[in-house]
């Protein structure tokens, strides 16, 4: 629903108090005026830089100048009895520490229902005071949607060539996807300047700094696909299949996402980073503790922006790195920080459950114990994948990564590899590089893993018998099956005897 429509049914219905959350000031007060001229309504405006404002009417600043007591008293003398008046105040939550404003604000709420005078917030952030909790409605202004930023980018591009159509035009709607009107604009004119013509490059550059802004999620914008990661057949052919899917027009149907389990090194972080280049999704990286804030309120505030920011994105990937670290003191949060971590941790798992924007998550773990059960149940993901120490073709695969990689000879004799993980491999390989010695020198410098949490891993590995996925093949993870095809392929085949 649109802001005027919003606004319409609420002053018909004699909601005299109303804040409106927007960054879009301009927009919201265009939308306001046009419904005021619409109905025949009286409409004024203030803000502390240029005073009272009645449309229609000569410049009337002196008469309240910077005072945000007069202003309120104001719009009583716009009351008529054939007609309502509405008085918007810009930025205005920044007096709402006032003992005094706040209770003229009650008076004038309580008042304007006798004679149809309504009071509009106009704000980028929701501050209501516990004082008028009970008399204020809160209105969203929704970001512009798919046809609106199309509408704007064919108003910038003037020539033919300018703006792409087809499948390049999407791309370009999808990267535009979560801005403002504002940040659109100026994209697109951005591109326009460099490029001659609308493409996604600028687009993504404004909105990556538009995420570092809100410093609650950031935007991935690496290079690497599946290539670059050896093995997990099972897990990219499930993922990409549900993502490409073409039905996700239907929110029921949309993938959610899915949860990777391993010990580390295996290629968890590198998936869901390779994951958006694959599927031509943007990757946000989501830190649940740069969510945690010092005032009371702030760390719920935080989450749900970050969550909006998400679903305003779509779609894309949103990427939760090691998140057992940062949940792992929900069952004690009560007695540690007054619940605040166990009331984040409802938020995002109500988003998981609820959530209907093409919003693919991943979310990677290394200890399943410090997970709350309810985080891994049917219906937060797709599937709970285990990815195990990579076996015998895998690790040629990664080893022919990692010595392209960092140009070294291919042909020279490599180390025993036995349980090592993939990024024990590329340590391996840029050891090698760095120190200029050969690949077997290298590895004494390397120490794996399952050496160092042999019982860690072991663990891990009889905890997700049975209850994930396998990452590699297709089924339930099986360890002593995995053991024994690794076994089968690690056979080196003598020519000679076939």
């Amino acid at each position: 629903m649109t802001l005027s429509n919003s606004l319409r049914e609420y002053i018909a219905a004699c909601f005299t108090g109303l804040w409106i959350q927007s960054h879009e000031h301009e927009d919201a007060l265009s939308e306001v005026a046009q419904l005021c001229r619409d109905e025949n309504w009286r409409l004024a405006t203030w803000d502390i830089a240029r005073g009272l404002q009645v449309s229609g009417q000569s410049d009337d600043a002196e008469s309240t100048g910077s005072d945000p007591l007069a202003a309120i008293r104001s719009i009583n003398t716009l009351a008529s009895p054939d007609s309502s008046a509405i008085l918007v105040l810009q930025n205005f939550h920044r007096f709402m520490n006032s003992a005094e404003i706040v209770q003229a604000l009650q008076h004038q709420i309580v008042q304007g229902k006798q004679n149809r005078t309504f009071i509009v917030i106009l704000s980028p952030v929701v501050q209501v005071p516990t004082e008028l909790e009970k008399q204020i409605v809160v209105i969203e202004h929704e970001l512009p949607g798919r046809e609106q930023l199309e509408e704007l980018a064919r108003s910038i591009a003037t020539e033919v060539g300018e703006l792409p159509a087809g499948e390049e035009l999407a791309t370009v709607l999808d990267a535009a996807s979560g801005m403002t009107r504002c940040e659109a604009e100026s994209a697109f004119s951005l591109s326009l300047v460099r490029e001659q013509a609308i493409r996604p490059q600028a687009i993504w550059e404004l909105k990556s700094q538009m995420l570092k802004k809100s410093g609650l999620v950031s935007l991935h914008r690496g290079s690497e696909t599946f290539d670059d990661l050896g093995g997990l057949d099972a897990l990219k052919s499930f993922c990409t299949r549900a993502m490409r899917n073409q039905g996700h027009h239907n929110a029921l149907k949309r993938p959610r996402g899915v949860m990777l389990l391993s010990p580390p090194g295996c290629g968890k972080s590198q998936f869901a980073k390779s994951l958006g280049n694959e599927t031509g999704r943007p990757t946000l990286t989501l830190d649940i503790g740069s969510l945690m804030g010092s005032l009371v309120g702030q760390t719920e505030s935080n989450i749900r922006q970050a969550l909006q920011i998400a679903d305003a994105m779509q779609p894309c990937v949103l990427f939760l790195d090691e998140c057992e670290k940062a949940l792992a003191g929900v069952a004690s949060s009560g007695q540690t920080d007054s619940g605040v971590s166990a009331r984040l941790f409802g938020s995002f798992l109500s988003w998981l459950n609820d959530h209907t924007s093409d919003v693919f998550v991943v979310a990677t773990c290394n200890d399943s114990s410090k997970l709350p059960p309810e985080f891994s149940r049917a219906e937060r993901f797709d599937g709970v994948f285990f990815l195990d120490l990579p076996g015998a073709t895998q690790k040629g695969k990664i080893w022919d990564i990692c010595l392209n990689l960092f140009e070294l000879d291919a042909d020279q004799p490599k180390p025993k590899t036995t349980d090592w993980t993939g990024a024990e491999i590329r340590s391996c390989c840029r050891l090698a590089a760095l120190l200029d010695i050969s690949l077997v020198e290298a590895a004494q410098n390397v120490v794996p893993v399952a050496v160092t949490a042999a019982e860690s891993v072991t663990r891990l590995r009889d905890w997700a018998s049975g209850r994930c996925l396998d990452a590699d093949v297709p089924g339930i993870y099986n360890p002593s099956g995995n053991k024994q095809a690794k076994a089968r392929r690690s056979i080196p085949r003598d020519p000679s005897l076939n």
